[in-house]
């Protein structure tokens, strides 16, 4: 009986690469490879389109975007310092109302920009804080003064009519700048 070691390499096989399984050679060229490439990265790109489409539609109409009008609080049922959650624009969307000081009150979108936790009212330090990773916000601009957010808080507009407040829209990001 012939050993393994000394059975000399058949015909076919005799070109220094007997070991290899050619029987998927074709399936795995460099062409076959390029082209699968080429093809996943068309499909890649066709499928952001539609994402880039809502993205261009949504900055070319945000000048002529209308909100609703929606009452926050009859300012007889709230006292300075206090702050009310509601949802703006849509019924998802958290917002915080609060009533600063006599004759001033502002209202923010309730979501940090870092993480979108929500943002408390600190009554005593007079500031918006965002609990995850103690960011810290401006309750006069909606700026941010310490922790890792960067943005201001978008600023939900107010109209006061026959003493109650009403949220009427919400400001650009552009505008707070």
């Amino acid at each position: 009986m012939e050993n393994e070691k000394t059975r000399p390499i058949p015909l076919k096989d005799d070109n220094y690469t007997h070991n290899i399984n050619r029987s998927n050679e074709r399936s795995l060229d460099r062409r076959s490879f390029m082209k699968t490439m080429v093809g996943a990265a068309g499909l890649f790109a066709a499928s952001t389109l539609p994402w880039g489409a809502l993205a261009a539609k949504e900055l070319m109409s945000s000048s002529s975007k209308s909100y609703p009008t929606q009452k926050i609080a009859n300012l007889s049922d709230i006292k300075p310092g206090d702050a009310i959650e509601f949802a703006y624009p849509g019924e998802h969307d958290s917002a915080l109302f609060v009533y600063v000081k006599e004759k001033e009150y502002k209202a923010y979108q309730n979501a940090c920009t870092h993480l979108r936790c929500p943002v408390f009212w600190d009554r005593d330090e007079k500031e918006l804080l965002c609990p995850c990773h103690h960011g810290k916000f401006d309750i006069a601009t909606g700026n941010p003064l310490a922790g890792p957010p960067r943005r201001p808080l978008p600023e939900i507009v107010l109209q006061e009519k026959d003493g109650a407040v009403y949220a009427v829209g919400v400001k650009k990001y552009e505008e707070q700048l």
